[in-house]
Parts: structure tokens; C-alpha cells; sequence
């Protein structure tokens, strides 16, 4: 997973999008948004896709009992942990 500011995202988004990793898209340091890659054959498909990663995340973070903000706080510390 690599850590990007939202202006080089935004200047290099087409190299970054097609290197097919995941993203972690911040804005001085504070995650405000996620590029991970699917592989889905048609349009449908990536939006299923996106569904469920949506209701996978819903599922954890109410059987951990942790909030989004909670989340995007740790997954922002774990750039400082691991950098």
C-alpha cells in the first residue's frame, strides 16, 4: 500500500492508477480517499465489486466495534509505523 499527497496523485494519477497498486490518497498527512485495484472484466462487475468491499468494511468495523473515523485514524498511523 503506498501513501500519496493528493497533489502528486493528482499530477501523476494515470501512472500511479495503471502501476495497479493500492492507494492510500491524503492531504497533509490526513487519508481522504483510497485507490484500490479490482480486476473486473465490464463496468458491472466493478461496481459489484465495490459493493462489496463496502459491506466487507461495514461487517468489520461493526464486529470491531471501531468507527470510520477510527479506521482512517489507523490507517493513517500505520504510515508513520511502517515508512
Amino acid at each position: 500500500m503506498r501513501h500519496v499527497g493528493i497533489r502528486e496523485f493528482k499530477s501523476q494519477a494515470t501512472t500511479m492508477l495503471g502501476a495497479g497498486e493500492t492507494l492510500v490518497i491524503e492531504r497533509h498527512g490526513t487519508p481522504i480517499g483510497f485507490f484500490v485495484p479490482i480486476e473486473a472484466k465490464d463496468r458491472q462487475e466493478g461496481r459489484d465489486a465495490l459493493g462489496r468491499l463496502g459491506r466487507l468494511l461495514d461487517t468489520l468495523s461493526e464486529r470491531a466495534g471501531v468507527g470510520e473515523d477510527e479506521l482512517v485514524r489507523e490507517i493513517g498511523g500505520s504510515r508513520r509505523r511502517h515508512a
